[in-house]
């Protein structure tokens, strides 16, 4: 076991993530549809976020300079976001989803721990992953990929999860200090997204395409978009009762005036990455970690696009989530059908250095979201 965790590589969290906005996604969807196989879903979530934290806690004992050497490498440190987006993702589905198993108390409790050590871990990443970028590695504009915006978004999954807390707290000054709080990490991650998603469209179109097995990262772009929807939806959702009554009704026009036109521009991106898509598979793209891509930036789609149903009124956006679902129910499949098969292959756990993490041109080298 020691020795299988070698190249055990911070981007694994994604797949946590994947399973827990399968969950969230049909919660959002589904109401009070399926709820046992929800739960049965976000439960697998939180198996597998226990399997990762020991393993990976493994990794950093046994192989410390393996681990190191993730930190300096500008195409894998940026995946120590997904470690809070995780641990987030997990939390958030406790009071969603698994409070029908564990009870009211303990999903507050555990999505409480959770929130705070997400939320934590997300400012730091949210810090020294750019830091290290910009003193260590020595990145130009040119190498700009979508991983560069997995440590800049963690803070807007604590934006969107972390209402959901608020009225557990006592009123007053602390829901107040919550929400805005969320508010604040909002802002944090909207602002730092934009200024490095300029980068990132620019190599999209200027930078040629990328190895095949890079493709899917294109889909992350769709994570801060639909998670900043799906933020406003939350605060306007909390915000009457908690704040004074004009801010609770800027709140919800926030969630209009700035969800429905975000939400059509990831509709335009995931236009532009499917088109990507389509030209890899012709190209022979086989399956990689990066596949898991193709769920939780489409599941943050689905959760924006059944709160702005419920904050419009217009069915248009309620089928469209359950559009975007089925999306993520094929992407999920796919992904977890192949991290199956490389697990019981071995070949994901291999002792060789991951296509993702290989020398490659400055051009492409941070432009990886694939294996480890």
């Amino acid at each position: 076991m020691v020795t299988a965790v070698r190249y055990l590589g911070p981007n694994w969290y994604a797949s946590v993530m994947g399973t827990a906005a399968l969950a969230l996604g049909g919660a959002a969807v589904a109401g009070d549809g399926p709820r046992e196989v929800l739960v049965g879903i976000w439960a697998l979530s939180l198996l597998q976020l226990l399997v990762l934290l020991a393993a990976r806690a493994l990794h950093w004992v046994h192989h410390r300079d393996q681990a190191l050497a993730h930190l300096r490498d500008p195409a894998v440190a940026p995946f120590y976001g997904c470690l809070a987006m995780a641990l987030l993702a997990v939390g958030g589905g406790a009071l969603a989803l698994g409070r029908d198993w564990i009870g009211e108390r303990a999903a507050v409790a555990l999505d409480a721990v959770l929130f705070t050590a997400g939320t934590a871990l997300g400012l730091a990443a949210a810090v020294a992953v750019p830091y290290l970028l910009a003193v260590r590695h020595r990145v130009g504009p040119g190498q700009a990929g979508p991983v560069w915006l997995l440590p800049l978004v963690a803070p807007m999954v604590s934006a969107a999860l972390g209402p959901r807390l608020v009225p557990y707290l006592p009123p007053g000054q602390p829901r107040e200090t919550l929400l805005y709080g969320c508010f604040a990490l909002f802002g944090l991650s909207l602002l730092a997204t934009l200024l490095m998603l300029t980068l990132v469209f620019a190599r999209m179109v200027t930078g040629g395409p990328p190895p095949v097995t890079l493709v899917p990262a294109f889909f992350l772009v769709l994570g801060p978009l639909g998670q900043s929807t799906t933020a406003v939806g939350a605060f306007a959702d909390l915000a009457p009762g908690v704040v004074p009554a004009p801010f609770a009704a800027g709140f919800g026009l926030l969630a209009v005036l700035y969800g429905v036109p975000v939400m059509g521009f990831a509709l335009l991106w995931l236009a532009l990455a499917a088109a990507h898509l389509v030209r890899a598979r012709r190209a022979g793209m086989r399956f990689a970690m990066t596949w898991w891509a193709f769920t939780f930036p489409v599941g943050t789609c689905v959760t924006g696009a059944a709160s702005l149903g419920r904050h419009t009124g217009l069915a248009v956006y309620d089928w469209l989530a359950v559009g975007l679902y089925a999306l993520l129910v094929a992407g999920w499949s796919a992904a977890a059908a192949g991290t199956v098969r490389g697990l019981l292959s071995g070949e994901l756990l291999a002792g060789r250095r991951p296509a993702s993490v290989a020398p490659r041109p400055a051009t492409v080298r941070t432009t990886s979201g694939a294996v480890r």
